[in-house]
């Protein structure tokens, strides 16, 4: 293949750095051992890697003091923590700055962070001043150093990529946060090799000639350099107050006048796009979670934690590679007119970057209506009796503010639609009721306050409490109760915010079972406030249960636990750097619905006992425990054949994973993993529910019936002779 010479190449410009918001470096490590797996003239690095810089220096605005002075005091007076700007806060700004400039230490070389330790106990006294000059040095040192890096990326590809050695027994560290930063250059470019023969690697195992990967990679760099050259003083100031929102909470952020615009990317996706929300995570843009009802969720394809690494326009399209991209360039792409496909190339959630695929996804607008409560009856047969079990599945806590503020009476809201949906299911003479929340990222407060309601006879339901003032406690003030019999809420990892208040409040209340896994744990309130210049997204109050207890950072802990199918390091407030902590106020007081407690200890022993030989639940205990182990990997080889003997062994594991399942439900085995891959396509494209989901609900109705088993035993033991007609028919 024919290859631009460097010398053509040096017209791209190198003069300014990509927002680092949009762009920070992949993982690697600098091992002891020598340069290996490269030619000699790429191990020796280029002559000419740091001779192309002729960066021209960002300055502040001349409006950036006075915003960053108004952010200061906004966040002193008004965000939920107090705290003072001191040295102690300086030095946490300092570390985030680092932190979000170069998260795997892989630009800066220790005598630069040296260089910079003068600025870790004075940018307190330079927020408080407007001055800016700190922030715009360290911004501009990684300037540098980020052109040089991928200069020398791209001389190393102007060697050529034809004798790189993948028969060395090298390593490349995943996880760079705490390792020392490159003590000297040799050590650095060592690192970098290494991330190129990663990169190298990767696609050659996913079927790419080395002239493809080379070309893609040039593109790829060259891309890179020229997003560099759009970065402006604007962005450099955007990080640099986030460094220092951040060390409030993870979701107090500053927006500049670009990112205020749409500062929600997430909704926009949901209007007319995929329906996901993104951030950028390292140099990839990764799912955060998904709009209920949206196209992506539908598809079944598209999970939290994935990444996108490629974005392709119609059946067709030819992809575009978009690592490295900034966040609103990659939206952009994925955005597209309705009924529109989209192709997008990921890495899924849990998987090395070798294990690529392509998921098609047609755009669509999201409706309320598609958002809205759904119903359904479970019948189970126990011990030759049948068993109704009604389930209302509830994506997002939902209100038609619009139609209230007009004054429709019959606006749509998720408890009026829960209502009328208990009342159908008790006409089918439901037994017991699933209220399922997984997935559910919240929604209205105050629908989270009114569907408790429908389960309690009155009375507190959360507190809202700010930083200066008494908890506000919402309650519900009416004694009407739409279902009074067996209850449980089933949550998983996303269940979040609203959907964590209201099995908070049905937990503490004793009024239903809490199933699943643990919850989100967002229990933080946060408000826009616009500035002279863009706004700041700013954290006011938090979420209290009635009990006293947050539901911030923990989230709501099950009473019956089962596996977690969720990367916990990745998804959930715990796994954000600098989540405000749980914690305890006082509590109100509220009266206990029913009497849950004494009956855990003999639900949990009949759980136990029936998932200990459910295949289902084997399986979901099986790959919880795999992808623990795959978190606990800190190195990945760069040998070629221990790659693919790797795969090959992962791969046979979730084969003859999978087939242990079907064999012990009946289903005829699969012979490889591409069949699994497109049964569960054709699932996916099918709407249909996958097994696991299946698995959990079965398990859930089944956890409601032991409990009605057991208290009919408590009360006929209590009181017999007076067992109502009802309970008599429970076996």
């Amino acid at each position: 293949m024919a290859r631009t010479s460097r010398t053509a190449r040096g017209s791209a410009n190198r003069c300014a750095i990509l927002a680092v918001t949009f762009l920070l470096g992949t993982s690697g490590f600098a091992e002891a051992e020598p340069p290996a797996g490269l030619p000699d003239e790429l191990q020796a690095g280029p002559q000419v890697a740091y001779t192309s810089v002729g960066a021209s220096t960002l300055e502040p605005l001349e409006v950036h003091p006075r915003t960053s002075l108004t952010i200061v005091e906004q966040l002193r007076h008004n965000h939920y923590l107090k705290k003072p700007l001191d040295d102690t806060t300086s030095s946490e700004v300092f570390e985030k700055y680092l932190a979000l400039l170069d998260s795997s230490r892989a630009y800066f070389l220790a005598a630069d962070v040296r260089q910079l330790e003068k600025y870790r106990y004075v940018l307190d006294d330079a927020l408080k001043r407007g001055d800016l000059t700190p922030a715009f040095e360290m911004f501009n040192l990684y300037q540098t150093r980020l052109t040089q890096r991928l200069d020398y990326l791209l001389a190393q590809l102007d060697i050529g990529l034809d004798k790189v050695d993948f028969t060395q027994d090298e390593k490349l560290r995943i996880d760079r946060e705490h390792v020392p930063w490159p003590a000297t250059q040799s050590e650095m470019d060592n690192l970098w090799r290494k991330r190129l023969k990663a990169s190298v690697l990767s696609m050659k195992l996913n079927g790419k000639e080395l002239d493809e990967i080379e070309e893609l990679l040039i593109k790829r760099y060259h891309n890179r350099l020229k997003q560099a050259g759009q970065t402006n003083s604007e962005d450099a100031f955007q990080l640099y107050v986030n460094a220092y929102a951040s060390t409030y909470d993870p979701h107090t952020q500053y927006f500049s006048p670009r990112t205020s615009e749409n500062f929600n990317i997430n909704m926009s996706l949901s209007l007319e796009g995929i329906g996901a929300v993104l951030k950028t995570e390292d140099e990839y843009t990764e799912v955060v979670r998904l709009v209920p009802a949206g196209p992506a969720d539908k598809s079944g394809l598209l999970k939290p934690a994935d990444r996108i690494i490629g974005v392709a326009q119609g059946e067709n399209g030819k992809f575009i590679d978009v690592v490295g991209w900034r966040l609103d360039d990659v939206v952009e792409l994925i955005r597209g007119p309705k009924n529109s496909v989209v192709l997008l190339q990921i890495i899924p959630t849990g998987s090395e970057s070798s294990d690529e695929r392509v998921i098609s996804i047609t755009r669509n607008t999201v409706q309320l209506e598609e958002q809205s409560a759904q119903k359904r009856l479970l019948i189970i047969d126990r011990n030759g009796m049948e068993q109704r079990i009604g389930i209302i599945e509830i994506p997002t806590f939902y209100a038609d503010f619009r139609a209230i503020q007009r004054g429709e009476p019959n606006y749509k809201s998720t408890t009026r639609d829960v209502r009328r949906l208990i009342d159908e299911l008790k006409a089918e003479d439901m037994q017991a009721l699933i209220i399922d929340l997984r997935n559910n990222g919240g929604g209205s407060l105050q629908e989270a306050d009114s569907l408790t309601g429908l389960f309690i006879k009155s009375g507190p339901t959360v507190q809202v409490k700010t930083a200066r003032r008494p908890a506000n406690i919402y309650s519900d003030v009416d004694d009407h109760v739409s279902w009074d019999g067996p209850v449980a809420v089933l949550v998983n990892r996303l269940s979040a915010s609203a959907s964590e208040i209201f099995a908070g409040a049905l937990q503490d209340y004793q009024r239903g079972l809490i199933v699943g896994s643990q919850t989100f744990g967002k229990g933080t309130v946060q408000t826009l406030i616009p500035l002279n210049r863009g706004q700041l997204k700013i954290t006011q109050a938090k979420f209290y249960r009635v009990s006293g207890q947050s539901t911030q950072h923990q989230g709501i802990l099950p009473d019956i636990e089962f596996p977690e199918i969720f990367d916990v390091d990745r998804i959930g407030e715990s796994s954000l750097d600098g989540a405000l902590p749980w914690d305890v106020i006082n509590p109100v007081v509220y009266p206990r619905s029913g009497d849950i407690e004494p009956a855990l200890d003999m639900l949990q022993a009949k759980h136990d006992s029936r998932v200990s030989t459910d295949p289902d639940f084997l399986y979901l205990q099986a790959l919880a425990l795999k992808n623990a182990e795959t978190r606990r990997r800190t190195h990945i080889s760069l040998n070629e054949q221990k790659r693919i003997a790797e795969k090959a062994e992962d791969d046979q594991w979730r084969l003859s994973l999978e087939n242990q399942r079907r064999v012990a439900k009946g289903d005829p085995k699969l012979e490889s993993l591409d069949e699994l891959d497109e049964l569960n396509e054709h699932a996916a494209g099918d709407n249909a529910e996958p097994f696991t989901e299946d698995a959990m609900i079965r398990e859930t109705a089944n956890i409601l019936l032991d409990y009605i088993g057991i208290t009919h035993q408590i009360a006929f033991v209590d009181t017999p002779g007076d067992v109502s007609a009802d309970a008599a028919r429970i076996p």
